[in-house]
C-alpha cells in the first residue's frame, strides 16, 4: 500500500505569514535607518546587493537556512534599489547555493537521497524524462523545496553545464515575480512611506 504524501497547509501558510511579515519588518526597519541617519541609498548600493549576494548563497547551500529570511532581505532591498539587479544578484547566489545539494546527489546516490524520501521515484522520473526543463520547473515553483531535485539532477549524473543555466533559468524569473509582488504588498500597506 502506498503513502500518500500530505501537504501539510497550515504549515505553508504560516511560513507564507511569516515571510510577509518579516518582509515588513525589515522594510520598516530599513527605512528608518535610512532616514535616521540621513543616508544616500545610493552609498551603499553596492553593500546591499553583497547581503542579497550572500544571504542567497547560505539559504540554499544549506537546508538549515531560512529561505524565507534570505528572500525578505531581498524584498527589502529591492524597496530601495534595483528590483531587476536583486533578483539578478539573488538568483546567482541561489543558483551557485544550489550546487550543495548537486554534489550531494552526484558523490554518493545512497547517502545523499534515501528513495524512502517521499516523491523520490516521480521526482527521478521526471528529471530523467524531462531534464534541463524538470530543472527549471522546479527551480521556478515556490512550493515544493528544490533541495531534492538538485540531489536527484547531481545522482543522475546532469551534467553541470547544463544544470546550473537551466536551475538560474527558474530561479531569475520566480525572484523577479516575488520581489515585486512584495514591493507591491509593502507599498499597498498604508503605514509605509517607501
Amino acid at each position: 500500500m502506498k503513502k500518500r504524501v500530505q501537504v501539510h497547509w497550515v504549515r505553508l501558510g504560516i511560513a507564507i505569514a511569516g515571510f510577509i511579515v518579516l518582509s515588513f519588518a525589515l522594510a520598516y526597519l530599513l527605512e528608518h535607518l535610512v532616514a535616521g541617519f540621513h543616508l544616500h541609498p545610493l552609498h551603499f548600493a553596492w553593500l546591499a546587493y553583497l547581503v542579497v549576494f550572500v544571504t542567497s548563497l547560505l539559504a540554499n547551500l544549506t537546508i538549515i537556512a531560512p529561505v524565507p529570511f534570505a528572500l525578505s532581505i531581498m524584498v527589502v532591498a529591492a524597496t530601495r534599489w534595483n528590483p531587476l539587479l536583486v533578483a539578478l544578484v539573488a538568483s546567482v547566489g541561489g543558483s551557485l547555493g544550489e550546487l550543495s545539494g548537486y554534489y550531494a546527489g552526484y558523490l554518493g546516490k545512497k547517502i545523499a537521497v534515501p528513495e524512502t524520501v517521499p516523491g523520490y521515484r516521480r521526482f527521478e522520473r521526471w528529471i530523467q524524462r524531462y531534464g534541463v526543463w524538470a530543472i527549471a520547473l522546479l527551480a521556478f515553483q515556490p512550493i515544493i523545496p528544490f533541495d531534492i531535485g538538485g540531489m536527484i539532477a547531481g545522482v543522475a549524473k546532469m551534467p553541470l553545464y547544463k544544470f546550473l543555466p537551466a536551475l538560474w533559468a527558474g530561479k531569475f524569473p520566480k525572484y523577479v515575480l516575488l520581489t515585486y509582488a512584495g514591493i507591491g504588498l509593502i507599498r499597498f500597506m498604508p503605514f509605509f512611506s517607501l
